[in-house]
């Protein structure tokens, strides 16, 4: 049953990028949905829809800044697809009471198991070992002995939900765990360093899994990749902004860090020519959360807050600047 303007006509949404749902069928029953990669010419779609567009599915690379959302009059929810919604400006959104969206805990197993993943795979050179063997060098010698997971210390910056999920993963490998961010938490068992400088001096792994946006643009630049020193291993799994990428070739290229894995980049999806070159580091194309499970659990609660909403009983996971005031939302 779709959801109704007043007058009978369906509540209309535009959907910025394609996305994994359980039953496309029923979005598409539900709302009038507009989607913005099909338009031959985008602009002309959003003059002529914008003024009734009522909410936004918001994912992909689109940019959901103040001017965007100035073609939309009548909007009244952004929902991302993802947990992460540094593409959204959320300051404008609170400003013109327009309420923001994400998809918290439904990917965040599937993170954590990718991140531990491609730790082994950076510690141990899985890929490394795969190429060799694929290549028929082991026809002439044994592959080179790897470095270990054993005695390490991994500190994580960013002790959110994934945070915590992967910080119980490497508890599971006996391993201890560190974190830093902003403030101390209660009711955690891992140690806490209010200095990230110093977190990265004491650990041997650091693993990357805080927000992206300017309040952390380059924070993992070349004083903290010095600090965690020559045997010392990155991994990012948060967004690849966090981590000034200039300053991690020259790491790497330089051996003053052993290795690092990256699921993202600061400019996806081109990627320096500089790493792909590099023998010490894994690669992978942003699949922290692509799996079919769970990307159709991201699209389902998108779609479960917008149809939540546009009945009237308020969002299920607003982001903490939009929070949900507790008023109806607006029906007809």
């Amino acid at each position: 049953m779709s959801m109704q303007e007043t007058g009978g006509a369906p509540v209309e949404i535009l959907q910025t990028s394609p996305f994994a749902l359980r039953s496309p069928e029923a979005f598409e029953a539900t709302f009038k949905v507009h989607k913005l990669w099909e338009a031959s010419d985008r602009e002309a779609l959003l003059r002529e829809v914008g003024p009734r567009v009522r909410g936004i599915a918001a994912g992909g690379k689109v940019e959901i800044d103040a001017a965007f959302m100035d073609t939309f009059p009548a909007l009244e929810v952004v929902a991302n697809f993802g947990v992460g919604y540094d593409r959204v400006d959320v300051a404008a959104a609170a400003a013109r009471g327009v309420v923001v969206t994400n998809t918290p805990d439904v990917l965040t197993d599937e993170v954590a198991d990718l991140t531990l993943g491609l730790l082994l795979a950076t510690v141990r050179r899985l890929p490394q070992a795969d190429r060799f063997l694929r290549e028929g060098r082991w026809l002439k010698g044994a592959f080179p002995l790897s470095a270990s997971l054993r005695g390490r210390r991994v500190g994580i910056l960013g002790l959110g939900r994934i945070g915590k999920a992967i910080a119980k993963r490497c508890a599971a490998f006996e391993l201890e765990v560190v974190y830093h961010g902003r403030s101390r938490q209660e009711g955690v068992p891992y140690g806490y360093y209010p200095s990230l400088v110093e977190m990265a001096r004491a650990v041997e792994v650091l693993i990357v899994i805080a927000p992206g946006g300017a309040g952390t643009d380059g924070l993992v630049g070349a004083e903290v990749l010095d600090a965690l020193g020559p045997n010392g291993i990155l991994i990012n799994v948060a967004r690849g902004t966090v981590v000034d990428e200039r300053a991690l070739i020259a790491a790497l290229t330089e051996g003053r860090i052993l290795a690092a894995g990256l699921d993202v980049f600061e400019k996806e999806p081109q990627v320096p020519s500089e790493l792909i070159a590099l023998d010490n580091v894994v690669l992978l194309p942003h699949v922290g959360s692509a799996s079919l499970h769970t990307r159709q659990a991201m699209g389902q609660l998108l779609l479960d807050n917008l149809e939540a909403w546009f009945a009237g009983r308020g969002p299920l996971t607003p982001v903490p600047e939009t929070p949900w005031t507790g008023q109806p939302a607006p029906v007809g």
